[in-house]
């Protein structure tokens, strides 16, 4: 098969990357790249579709994954993390029939499903800022856009269903599979809400956002995650720009320990949340401190783990990012710094994330 009836077949089918970016996926091959990554590291907290689909579909995702390896030229390496004991097992007991493919196992840290993260962990190469990862010979596909491609090319299957998994506040925590344009809040009904005062996330607790009434299920609805209203991450995103930037300005001290734990930062990207902080503080809009907000992946570790304040430097860069590309400005391609001495010290492991943020007495299927 050549690159391009693969790419007819994958564009055909309507396959998307799964994990929450929904870039189309065929956009995405390119002959240039040596490694393809399947991202099997689940991101965010309490989500569990890549360890599920890995664990109990081993054979077909790795055929999707060798046949997008051998068209390009390239090797496949299954990036998962090593607690996904299952899914690693699952994997090692179809790797044989793949001599093309080899297997890294993944620390238990967040944000691990970074593409920026997981090419340096997988690969042992810099994305460059402001690039893409095929500028680092590297493209990372979703283990769910894998599994798409498998049966889009095994029976011409379009996609029209998405898995995902319910967790959080009720009674049947799982990762299921539901039809494209499901009502989110409908899932949550199903999976019988155990309090009265419930907020929906869409997507992961860290990323994700509150649902709106008549959000459906798309492509790239990775969870569905129920809390209480009172929680920490549903009064952070109910809370306005006027409000972030009012507290910022009263309380950010500038101890730029948000800086100190970014882990774009510590890979060498020239981002400073600390400076876009003190931008805002002082009202410089023209600040060249906000450059940084584009090369942001929005993980949270700023406003959740690092800020002795909790403020919320997440939410006010995206806000800069956004305006920033509605405008048309883009990151600039910079060559990376040297990667931080203190990079494996510094990283946020899940477990303790999910405790800091009262998420770890949830029984969900990502844990």
């Amino acid at each position: 098969m050549q690159l391009d009836e693969l790419k007819k077949i994958i564009e055909g089918a309507g396959i998307v990357g799964a994990g929450g970016g929904g870039f189309p996926t065929h956009l995405k091959l390119d002959a240039r790249a040596d490694v393809v990554i399947l991202n099997c590291a689940e991101c965010e907290p309490l989500l569990g579709v890549d360890k599920f689909l890995l664990a109990n579909f081993a054979g077909e995702i790795l055929a999707g994954l060798d046949k997008v390896a051998r068209v390009l030229g390239a090797r496949g390496i299954v990036a998962v993390k090593e607690s996904y004991g299952a899914a690693i097992s699952a994997v090692e007991a179809q790797l044989e029939n793949f001599y093309n493919i080899s297997i890294h196992l993944l620390g238990d840290f967040y944000p691990a499903g970074d593409e920026i993260q997981l090419v340096y962990e997988a690969a042992g190469v810099i994305v460059p800022p402001g690039g893409l990862p095929i500028e680092a010979g590297c493209i990372v596909l979703n283990t769910e856009t894998v599994y798409n491609i498998y049966h889009a090319l095994d029976s011409g299957a379009a996609v029209t269903k998405k898995w995902l998994t319910v967790a959080g506040e009720v009674e049947k925590s799982a990762t299921i599979c539901v039809d494209l344009g499901t009502p989110i809040a409908a899932i949550a009904v199903a999976a019988e809400i155990k309090i009265d005062n419930p907020a929906i996330i869409s997507g992961g607790p860290m990323m994700g956002r509150l649902v709106a009434p008549g959000d459906i299920v798309t492509k790239t609805t990775k969870g569905v995650i129920v809390l209480p209203d009172d929680h920490i991450l549903v009064r952070n995103r109910m809370a306005t720009r006027t409000v972030l930037q009012s507290r910022a300005a009263s309380a950010c001290c500038q101890c730029a320990t948000c800086t100190s734990l970014c882990p774009r930062r510590l890979l060498g990207w020239p981002i400073s949340p600390h400076r876009i902080m003190l931008a805002v503080t002082v009202a410089a809009p023209q600040s060249s401190a906000f450059a940084g907000a584009l090369y942001c992946s929005q993980c949270g570790i700023c406003e959740t783990v690092a800020c002795p304040q909790s403020l919320s430097p997440r939410r006010l860069i995206g806000t800069f990012k956004s305006a920033l590309a509605e405008g048309g400005i883009k990151p600039a391609p910079i060559p990376a710094a040297p990667v931080w001495h203190g990079r494996e010290e510094r990283k946020v492991a899940m477990a303790r994330l999910k405790e800091r943020l009262d998420l770890d007495k949830y029984e969900g299927e990502g844990d």
